[in-house]
């Protein structure tokens, strides 16, 4: 019953290989090595800033293993960095950690897990090639890990399941293996599998290496790597007679990893672990390492895949302020799609023509950061005081052909509250700061054509995201707000036409964004339905909405 194959390596021709015994974070990657980029994604409260913690413990890109609340004398982690995150204990903006690990270089993506974030962890999505779903032990699918996992079935990206909290009371593991498969019909095929129930963790069966059991001593707190011990087959028996023959049987029950399928998002492979205590994350880094697909070609916006081999493009997909509390630096972080970035050279933005200058760019590992010289397909690099890009825009070779990719997704919000500074006198400030959150994606702003750009509408995902601002604004730029709730819930694109039908009708407000697009905002959904019935003329385009529906 413990006899299984042995994972088989990449196409790339990448040999697989074990978790290196050293790596070096926040350093120029090796030219020509393998890349991988990687997100964890999962419901709030399943442990993924626990377990970028733990993956970039394991490749020896940290020394000590931080907590999400820094309690017991552990520091925080390095994925959550801003103030607000540290406080509150979750994560509100996606942070990129690169490191290698026995030769392959790892660009990995911690992103918000809280459904007000979504938008940013979308937008992470469309720079990896792959995907790590946590699943919390004792609740399984969750609300929002349907949602992501509904977006990377949708994008193509393939799924690696991780099991974590094992070591906690939870389900049986053959019941979330049938909850994966008769929920959202992904078949699970197993890598490790548990010795013991969920709360009575005893070892971990490895598909790869049917002769050994691995037993784990944890280590104190967590802080630093759980002692492994290998056990033959036979001394596992005779330390768990019962919990090994059942393991075993249960694994057997579970079809082979199967390459294509799990490329094709129709199998998933499925590890079991506890990330807080660092136990099955070396065999998790080992997979993402030797079975997580390396990058391929990105189609352009009239979709035409771009190749890899094609000279320098890339797209931003993330903006973020304040990352070095000495300076108050604007960093885009570009996905490299195509060729190879140098930095120093000047490229095309796409989207306006001109010439983009990049004499500051860096390799990113949470907050820290360092020069780079060159970056190739799947890197992220940080474009540093980039203030002339946007979320979405493309960068590329000038003397190559001209490209441009996709715009990212803007989500239609639901929750909107007009804002104005509470100090007049730092009225520069709370203009720049509204503008900065708004390019970073924090939150939409609306100018109304009732209240002028003296008082915009912050529009969001979630109402999280106004705590965001509003700290941001008071302890960033100085430019406390005021705010006031406004009682409107759905948001329709609005032609000129849409704009006169509904010029002074109560419970309707007209709000420009700042690319010029007019919204109109109503109340609910039964006044908008109401309208529309008595003005069938109305057009009233709907926005994109949650990319999973």
């Amino acid at each position: 019953m413990l006899d299984s194959p042995v994972v088989p390596a990449t196409a790339e021709g990448d040999t697989p290989s074990p978790a290196a015994a050293s790596a070096n974070p926040v350093a120029a990657p090796p030219a020509g090595a393998p890349r991988r980029s990687i997100a964890v994604i999962s419901h709030p409260d399943a442990g993924k800033s626990t377990l970028t913690e733990a993956l970039a413990l394991h490749a020896r890109a940290i020394t000590q293993a931080g907590a999400v609340h820094g309690k017991g004398n552990r520091a925080g982690v390095v994925s959550d960095w801003l103030e607000m995150e540290q406080k509150r204990g979750i994560s509100i903006t996606s942070a990129a950690l690169q490191f290698e690990v026995d030769g392959v270089v790892i660009n990995l993506l911690d992103t918000p897990g809280h459904a007000d974030f979504s938008e940013d962890t979308y937008r992470v999505l469309t720079a990896v090639d792959a995907a790590v779903m946590l699943l919390d032990a004792a609740k399984g699918l969750e609300p929002q890990t349907l949602k992501l996992f509904a977006v990377c079935r949708r994008r193509g990206i393939p799924v690696i399941t991780f099991v974590n909290k094992w070591d906690r009371p939870g389900r049986e593991a053959l019941e979330l293996v049938d909850e994966l498969e008769n929920r959202i019909q992904l078949r699970a095929t197993p890598v490790t599998w548990p010795v013991g129930d969920a709360g009575d963790l005893q070892g971990l069966l490895d598909v790869r290496h049917p002769d050994d059991v691995m037993a784990y001593r944890r280590a104190p707190g967590g802080a630093t790597l759980a002692e492994e011990e290998r056990l033959t087959v036979e001394q596992a028996r005779e330390r768990w007679p019962d919990r090994l023959d059942h393991a075993a049987d249960s694994m057997g029950l579970l079809p082979e990893l199967d390459m294509p399928s799990f490329l094709a998002g129709e199998t998933t492979p499925l590890l079991f672990g506890a990330a807080l205590t660092n136990i099955g994350v070396r065999q998790l880094l080992e997979v993402v390492t030797t079975l997580a697909p390396p990058p391929g070609p990105r189609e352009d916006v009239r979709g035409t895949p771009r190749p890899v081999e094609a000279p320098f493009s890339g797209v931003v997909f993330k903006m973020q302020a304040g990352m070095d509390p000495n300076h108050r630096d604007h960093v885009a972080f570009l996905r490299v799609n195509s060729g190879v970035f140098r930095r120093g050279g000047v490229y095309t933005h796409a989207q306006t023509g001109r010439p983009f200058a990049t004499k500051y760019a860096a390799s990113v590992f949470g907050r820290e950061r360092e020069t780079i010289e060159e970056a190739y397909p799947g890197d992220v690099v940080g474009l540093v005081n980039a203030t002339s890009l946007s979320v979405g825009d493309t960068l590329h070779d000038p003397d190559g052909p001209a490209v441009e990719f996709p715009p990212l997704p803007v989500f239609a919000p639901e929750h909107f509250l007009a804002a104005r500074v509470a100090d007049p006198g730092r009225s520069k400030q709370f203009r720049k700061g509204v503008a900065q959150l708004e390019q970073e994606g924090v939150v939409q702003v609306l100018i109304s054509e009732a209240r002028g750009d003296g008082q915009p509408i912050l529009a969001a995902v979630g109402p999280l995201q106004f705590e965001v601002a509003s700290f941001r604004m008071e302890n960033e730029f100085r430019a406390p707000i005021r705010t006031e709730p406004l009682g409107y819930s759905v948001a329709r694109l609005a032609s000129d036409r849409d704009a006169e039908l509904l010029a002074g009708v109560s419970g309707v407000e007209l709000a420009h964004r700042t690319d010029g697009v007019r919204l109109a905002l109503f109340r609910d959904v039964w006044r908008l339905r109401g309208l529309q019935r008595d003005r069938p003329e109305l057009e009233l385009a709907p926005l994109l909405a949650d990319a999973a529906d």
